[in-house]
């Protein structure tokens, strides 16, 4: 049996349950969730290795999760429906994934027509199963979305309580094309650790606040420094307005403090050092409809922006110790 190898995007409306899926099927929490639609702004990639079993060979499954389709009205709601294009470009397989609590609607029709733009091989995925009673129900909805769309697989599952994910995996192994692995059996996300803790503490705020505050946040650590017992970090939480800001801190810091104190814990679970957490809040008005800010929150972006300082710091030591070798030749 071939070792087949693939990258599969995840597609569908917000809280239908992309995220829930992405984790559950690597096994570990790549990407933050909460009730609150438009948690997921960014493409998060994990990396799900399949071992091989009777009758069908092993593999390794690159998931790309996306943030929900919507009709953009900001410059970060423009650059996450960048993030879902660019995920669909070159993927092998596309998981269009429904929840079928709520009927078919112009967002799931949007997320049909992105579909239909790629032309990409899909599954439907109908998520949220386990809170359907009559399973009867669901055959009108399968034969609506089939009359949409050409899907090669329809597969019911509940991502939350994780089932039929084992015949949702066999399914994607089956239609991935024979290939090597992109990454190594002890990596499941390209992700650097700086990212991932600043969507932790986001998740927190989301958690914790209400209204228009989740939306009008978010968060950008601002130095990492990782060590083998305890990581030092400091990050600040952006908010829009100065009263959105007073409810971020609370009444004598508490907010804040509540906050930080259930991201620490989770950000030391995934480290497995002790970790030192310092937060602050800042209020930047407007930072949504900022395509400069927008993009400055980019991890790649600010990934390769740290590459290029350590390299220009690097060659202005360079340049001290020539200019220091040539005082000592003179």
């Amino acid at each position: 049996m071939p070792f087949r190898s693939g990258f599969v995007c995840i597609l569908g409306r917000p809280n239908a349950g992309k995220s829930t899926l992405l984790n559950a099927l690597v096994g570990e929490k790549l990407a933050i969730i909460s009730p609150k639609p438009q948690t997921t702004r960014n493409r998060i990639q994990g990396v799900v290795h399949v071992p091989a079993r009777k009758g069908r060979g092993g593999g390794q499954i690159v998931l790309i999760d996306t943030p929900g389709v919507h009709k953009p009205d900001s410059s970060l709601g423009r650059k996450m429906m960048v993030e879902i294009r660019e995920a669909l470009e070159g993927c092998d397989l596309v998981l269009v994934i429904m929840d079928v609590t709520h009927r078919f609607d112009p967002r799931d029709q949007f997320a049909l027509d992105l579909l239909k733009h790629a032309g990409a091989k899909a599954f439907l995925i109908l998520n949220k199963v386990d809170l359907i009673r009559e399973k009867a129900k669901l055959l009108p909805m399968i034969e609506e979305y089939r009359n949409l769309y050409d899907f090669a697989e329809v597969i019911p599952i509940s991502a939350l309580k994780r089932n039929g994910l084992d015949d949702l995996l066999d399914a994607i192994i089956s239609l991935l094309p024979a290939g090597p692995a992109y990454f190594p059996e002890d990596q499941i996300t390209d992700q650097p650790a700086r990212f991932m803790a600043a969507e932790i503490v986001r998740e927190q705020v989301l958690l914790n606040t209400s209204e228009e505050i989740p939306y009008a946040t978010t968060v950008m650590v601002d130095n990492f420094e990782e060590g083998k017992r305890l990581t030092r970090i400091a990050a600040t939480i952006y908010c829009e307005r100065e009263g959105q800001k007073g409810i971020l801190v609370g009444k004598g810091g508490q907010m804040l403090k509540k906050i930080g104190t259930a991201a620490r814990v989770q950000i030391e679970r995934m480290l497995g050092t002790k970790v030192f957490l310092e937060l602050y809040v800042k209020t930047e008005p407007g930072w949504r409809d900022s395509r400069r800010f927008v993009e400055e929150l980019d991890w790649r972006r600010q990934l390769e922006q740290r590459m290029h300082e350590q390299q220009a710091e690097a060659s202005r030591g360079l340049d001290e110790d020539s200019d220091e070798a040539d005082r000592k030749n003179d």
